[in-house]
């Protein structure tokens, strides 16, 4: 690796820990004293002094060819240095997570409004934008396809009567927006019976909006020029390494001329997965030969990354009479939008497990993504899983009804446990206690209901805005379970590198873990301090920037990085003790069985032996780097669905407490409590943020989170438009978190971050149910639903 040439203010610094806390306490984040005190350094806050601005022209139309481009009023703009088309990449021009499908800027097509057309870098912002401004795009504007069922020719709903027929016959003839069609990817299901029936036969059809991550730092990054012809590119992202293979398609570059550091990130949850700015940024700093600097605005940022995928589905339940179920027939439609980003994984999930946490001897799933002109849709927290189970839940409650049962008696009935088989046949060899997390929610004591004495505005349906003084509002209790799978699946090498480094540093004995797994502010960098502690014994211990320098660690998302990077820390600490013990017994002549590490020393209990690391190591350096890989995957058959499709899952329920005006169609959520099986808790107080933030978001696409969308076009960019839950928003919570260790795992641990993200919504939208009697089939809930107006 070449030196940089230059170093950019703003990025993060080298980050050691307060000193204490290893696996299993409640250890302080090393950043977060800094983010406290709006100190910490985010990619928005990168700086050069001699460096220029890009700005990215965009798109007004979701459909359109391009016939032509002049782009000589904006280069004639004073302080302009470079304005870039698609015809100056000098690679591929396209890229893609899954599917290489993606231009870097538009070719001949733009295929949803916001797409990137052309580039400019300038001396000033507004410089840039004015430039970009003075583009002239000759567009022939088509019409854009924006229904993911007519995207691929299917029927509608009322025009199918039965969910488990396979789609031969086009109801009308959609436009192909790519080559190969509009079908991105198909995943079929099938176990037990083909036909079977029972007693009881429920059938619902549900819609879910389109959510944004909606992270509060926008995408940033700086690109740097290097003396070797190459880029160096600070930037805040999800996958470093995903990244920088990409970038070097486009660039026409080796890896070793393209090299990423991560810059603070502002929040993820997904959306930072895909190419952002990150080429753009690349091409303008080559072409210039100057640092360029990239910051969206909000508005910018709503174009600039994924969305969670819009779905609509068709769920068909058999039960018998007492209550088993007997079959589940779904069909589930994703619409990826324009590009296909991760939509081949979002459809793996959400048909894998699209059931939800139950045992059903007859499963008949087709799962399909289908590009429409609508905005590209890929990761984000619960990745396919959050749609369906608002469907399967939905039809939990409305089968308990037609039964007249218990909702929560019968989840129980039908729960999956340790040994149950899911859908693809994977028989479940960790703990399972799906029962056992809504029993314990069931127990807990509901808040009390409103007083008859003075109204406080804040606890009623539309707050202080003095709508109602409880005339009208009725209370709803609704529950809802669900599961995630953590890590990569379906045979994906999913792995992690790590190097560890031990050394005496001003007399201490100090660990140095060096991973490429991305911060994104779900406290990772804390947990690798805590392993490293507990494997090293040590109190400080310094988190390497994170770069490309070393192994990919794979991405922060699929709630894998605690699991595998985790590992892969844990395992490279092990090599480095090892050497450690070595050291040791060649001191003392002979092997000590009980020698470990402790306290900044290897110690024996049985000998009374204790060699402190610093006399020991001396001006030694003992380091280690090791991939760690978890159990492998496979592939499922492609006309079965069958296979072992995941290394593990998570398993979590809500139970939700609202107060719904029904005059107004208001509503508050009282309470939501949780109850969560994490395997072991690696860091109790982290865990527990995790279960708080993941229920704000599946709070927050119940009742209000959308992207809207009218003709392929975006109506609300903005946060004064789309709404996310504020401090006022968000109910208080019980939170019980059960360890019951995975055999297979690191230290017994389940990833944590996604679970929650799925079980609070449907428990939201189960409570209001409950509180208006309305079937309420659509999420977010809007007033006009529960007022019919």
């Amino acid at each position: 690796m070449s030196t940089p040439t230059r170093t950019p203010t703003g990025a993060p610094e080298h980050l050691t820990g307060p000193g204490s806390g290893g696996v299993g306490d409640d250890a302080q984040r090393p950043d977060g004293v800094l983010k406290v005190r709006g100190e910490f350094a985010y990619g928005s806050d990168l700086w050069m002094e001699d460096m220029l601005w890009g700005v990215t022209l965009r798109s007004p139309h979701p459909y359109a060819r391009i016939r032509s481009i002049d782009t000589s009023a904006a280069l004639a703009t004073p302080g302009v240095s470079a304005v870039l088309t698609s015809d100056d990449v000098p690679g591929e021009k396209v890229y893609g997570l899954e599917l290489a499908d993606q231009p870097v800027l538009a070719l001949d097509v733009v295929r949803y409004q916001g797409e990137p057309v052309a580039l400019v870098a300038a001396d000033h912002p507004e410089t840039a934008r004015l430039a970009a401004a003075r583009i002239h795009v000759d567009y022939d504007v088509l019409e854009p396809v924006t229904d993911a069922r007519t995207a691929l020719g299917h029927p509608t709903w009322n025009q199918v009567h039965d969910s488990t027929a396979e789609v031969t016959e086009l109801s009308r003839e959609s436009a192909h927006l790519h080559p190969e069609g509009n079908l991105v990817r198909h995943l079929k299901v099938r176990t037990g019976d083909p036909a079977p029936t029972a007693d009881v036969v429920v059938v619902g059809e549900y819609e879910v909006g389109m959510q944004d991550q909606a992270f509060l730092g926008p995408e940033a990054g700086l690109a740097v020029p290097a003396e070797d012809g190459g880029v160096e590119l600070h930037v805040a992202t999800q996958w470093l390494h995903v990244d920088q293979k990409q970038i070097c398609s486009a660039l026409a570059l080796p890896p070793e001329q393209v090299r990423l550091t991560l810059a603070g990130v502002g929040g993820a949850f997904g959306g930072r997965e895909d190419l952002s700015m990150h080429v753009h940024a690349c091409l303008l700093a080559l072409r210039t030969g100057r640092p360029v600097k990239m910051s969206y605005n909000r508005e910018e940022s709503f174009f600039g990354h994924v969305h969670r995928h819009p779905a609509t589905m068709r769920y068909e339940h058999g039960a018998t009479r007492d209550g088993e179920l007997v079959y589940v027939k779904a069909a589930i439609y994703f619409d990826g939008g324009a590009y296909a980003s991760s939509t081949p994984a979002v459809v793996g999930n959400g048909g894998t497990m699209g059931i939800g946490p139950y045992v059903v001897p007859n499963v008949h799933v087709d799962c399909y993504g289908a590009y429409t002109n609508n905005p590209p849709c890929g990761a984000m927290r619960g990745f396919g899983s959050v749609q369906t189970a608002f469907a399967y839940e939905s039809q939990m409650d409305a089968l308990a009804a037609e039964l007249g049962m218990d909702p929560v008696e019968l989840r129980c009935r039908n729960a999956m446990e340790e040994g149950s088989a899911t859908p693809t046949g994977q028989v479940i060899d960790s703990p399972a206690p799906v029962a056992e997390l809504l029993r314990r929610l069931e127990a807990m004591p509901l808040p009390a209901a409103s007083g008859d004495g003075e109204v406080d505005l804040r606890d009623m349906p539309g707050g202080v805005s003095n709508t109602t003084h409880g005339e009208g509002v009725r209370r709803g209790v609704g529950y809802a379970v669900a599961y995630k799978n953590v890590a990569f699946s379906e045979g994906y090498d999913d792995h992690s590198t790590a190097r560890v480094r031990l050394e005496v540093v001003g007399g201490e004995p100090t660990a140095t873990v060096h991973t490429a797994a991305a911060e994104v502010g779900q406290g990772l960098v804390t947990v690798e301090q805590q392993i490293a502690r507990t494997e090293l014994g040590v109190e400080r211990v310094v988190v390497h920037p994170k770069d490309t320098s070393v192994g990919s660690a794979g991405s922060t998302s699929a709630s894998r990085q605690t699991y595998v990077t985790g590992g892969a820390v844990k395992a490279a600490c092990a090599k480095v003790r090892e050497q450690v013990v070595a050291r040791a017994e060649r001191l003392v002549g002979r092997t000590v069985p009980d020698l470990r590490l402790a306290g900044g020393a290897v110690v024996s209990d049985s000998e009374d032996i204790t060699v402190p690391l610093a006399d020991l190591l001396g001006d030694d350096v003992l380091e280690e780097t090791l991939e760690w890989r978890h159990r492998p995957t496979e592939a499922i058959d492609p006309e079965t669905g069958q296979g072992f499709a995941h290394v593990q899952y998570a398993f979590s329920a809500h139970r939700a407490v609202v107060d719904v005006d029904t005059e107004l169609g208001l509503v508050k959520v009282v309470e939501m409590a949780c109850t969560q099986d994490v395997g072991k808790a690696i860091n109790p107080q982290a865990v527990v943020g995790q279960i708080q933030g993941g229920t704000a978001q599946g709070l927050g696409l119940a009742v209000m989170e959308e992207i809207l969308i009218k003709d392929g076009k975006v109506r609300n960019p903005s946060f004064t438009d789309y709404l996310i839950p504020t401090i006022l928003d968000m109910p208080p919570m019980r939170i019980e978190v059960l360890e019951y260790a995975d055999p297979h795992a690191p230290y017994g641990l389940r990833g944590v971050g996604e679970a929650p993200n799925i079980s609070s919504g449907p428990a939201v939208l189960a409570a209001i149910r409950a509180a208006t009697g309305l079937p309420l089939t659509r999420v977010p809930v809007r007033p006009e639903h529960i007022t019919g107006t």
